[in-house]
């Protein structure tokens, strides 16, 4: 019997500074309708599909909906579904949408909006390729029902198409939907529960979204991006403000409302704020990542991938991350810890005694000549800037010549998109992190595939993990699938397409006047009122 991923995710567990806002009564006098909220980087790409960046999902949720959704306890809820039924032989699903659908522009959703949607999503999202690869068709029946008619029975169709993380599957109209997977969009046209205001983004400093009065909710409570997306506000103001002092003042003066990614280093500050509260809104937590560039020496090579693997030391990188041990943990694991696909299979490499030597010798077995390595770093990301620079010095350490190219998050998720040599503006090495429900198992885990040009940025190429995947996929039971990723795991260890840095929860602050936020891993600003 295979397993859907609500049952293999099942169980887990896991101020100083000047405001520069608008005086505090300028928020009264909107009648505590008008939500400011400090997002944890600056929106610079407005397509959720062309990219991974959390920035642009976040945006993508105010304004988009999915056909499906999965709830806090990992079931498979209808979304923009009213329902659905498979046939007999499990090829042929046949699904309704809802009544009341329409986009911002007034136009209602159709099955020919929902058919190149999920196209589009199939060609860029790791599980959406493999899902998409199963499909034999996808056909039209009127304008509220279609069908979706598989090659063979794939059990895990629906998880794909309500994937809760990046890239998810939103559904755009047909116009934007049709566009190439590798082009960005250039227009926010959804039918979620807010408006895009597209006069008032200021790049690099406010985004503005206001009250979707056509959209018409689900009847059942919000459970993580399920159920009734009720909006208790009238407008929500992004306030992008890269200097964390900043922030925290205002987050104190209440000048703004919440601010989604605080450091760990401002957050006792923060707590001792009586009309402040820091809060834990995803217990499972999230994985910081080293990601290579497999096309490009010196990373091509996997002696200089596995030189790393003998320095790097993720209680640093905890450290660095989080600040204290209180808030995360070492993970030795390609899957999220605590999570049933994880485990330390092959990882001794990376628990063992740190070894510069070991390192030194394997960047001389790779025959690297000094050539310079980029390390992409965002400033205004302290998660990834904490990782940059503890992975710059390592590499200086054992003769690696690196350089640091610092940027704002918004221009190195453009940046790491370019798929040419570092002297025609490309790159070597990038850090970031997953939330731990992207990381959970081989089905929604990017970052372990070696699929070539058609991977996750790094386009590592790898045809001994695609196959372990797919062995993966047609498993038939737990038990095989967790031997498998073991399998995976070692592999992993070789080849080396990333390097786990560290397990570790993201508190996030508000305003004590602020209710409703739903516990989930991602910042959902529906169900949110300001009292």
């Amino acid at each position: 019997m295979k397993l859907s991923l609500s049952s293999l995710l099942a169980g887990t567990a896991l101020v100083a500074g000047a405001a520069v806002l608008a005086p505090p009564d300028a928020v009264a006098q909107s009648g505590g309708k008008t939500l400011k909220f400090i997002p944890q980087a600056n929106l610079q790409v407005i397509d959720p599909i062309w990219t991974t960046a959390y920035i642009t999902r976040n945006h993508a949720y105010m304004v988009y909906d999915t056909l499906f959704a999965i709830d806090a306890q990992y079931n498979i809820k209808p979304q923009m579904a009213e329902g659905y039924t498979l046939s007999d032989d499990k090829l042929t699903y046949t699904v309704t949408l809802r009544d009341g659908l329409k986009f911002h522009d007034g136009q209602p959703v159709r099955s020919a909006d929902v058919i190149p949607s999920i196209e589009r999503w199939g060609k860029k999202d790791s599980f959406g390729q493999t899902a998409m690869a199963a499909v034999a068709s996808m056909d039209v029946v009127n304008d509220k029902t279609f069908k979706i008619v598989l090659r063979k029975p794939f059990p895990l169709l629906l998880e794909a198409l309500a994937k809760p993380s990046s890239n998810v599957p939103f559904i755009m109209p047909e116009r934007f939907a049709k566009t190439d997977a590798n082009e960005q969009i250039k227009e926010v046209i959804g039918s979620g529960p807010f408006r895009f205001v597209a006069s008032e983004w200021v790049p690099g400093n406010k985004v503005v979204y206001v009250k979707n009065n056509d959209y018409v909710p689900r009847k059942e409570p919000p459970s993580w991006a399920s159920g009734g997306k009720v909006v208790k506000v009238d407008r929500v103001e992004w306030i992008y403000i890269p200097d964390a002092a900043t922030a925290a003042a205002a987050l104190s003066a209440g000048e703004v409302d919440w601010w989604e990614a605080p450091p760990a280093d401002l957050l006792p500050v923060l707590s001792r704020n009586r009309d402040v509260k820091v809060e834990n809104i995803d217990p499972l937590g999230s994985m910081g990542v080293v990601r290579f560039n497999h096309l490009h020496p010196p990373f091509n090579n996997p002696k200089m991938r596995q030189a790393l693997l003998h320095v790097i030391d993720q209680k640093d990188y905890l450290l660095a991350i989080a600040g204290s041990e209180k808030n995360g943990k070492p993970c030795m694991s390609f899957f999220t810890c605590g999570t049933p696909m994880s485990n330390d299979a092959g990882s001794d490499v990376l628990k063992g005694p740190r070894s510069i030597d070991k390192a030194k010798a394997l960047v001389k077995e790779a025959g690297y000549n000094g050539e310079k390595v980029i390390v992409l770093s965002a400033t205004d990301q302290p998660i990834v800037h904490a990782q940059g620079l503890l992975t710059v010095d390592l590499l200086k350490k054992i003769g690696v010549n690196a350089e640091l190219a610092a940027s704002d998050w918004g221009a190195l998720i453009s940046r790491r998109a370019v798929k040419e040599p570092i002297d025609k503006g490309g790159w070597s090495i990038f850090h970031t992190w997953w939330v731990g429900t992207d990381m959970a198992n081989p089905a929604v885990n990017a970052t372990m595939r070696g699929n070539g040009q058609g991977a996750w940025f790094g386009w590592p190429t790898d045809p001994e993990l695609e196959t372990l995947r797919t062995q993966w996929f047609d498993a038939p039971d737990a038990a095989t699938q967790k031997r498998i990723a073991e399998q995976i795991q070692r592999r992993g260890w070789e080849s080396a397409p990333i390097i786990p840095t560290a397990q570790f929860i993201l508190p996030t602050a508000f305003r004590r006047n602020v209710e409703g936020v739903i516990i989930a891993p991602v910042a959902f600003l529906w169900n949110v009122e300001k009292k």
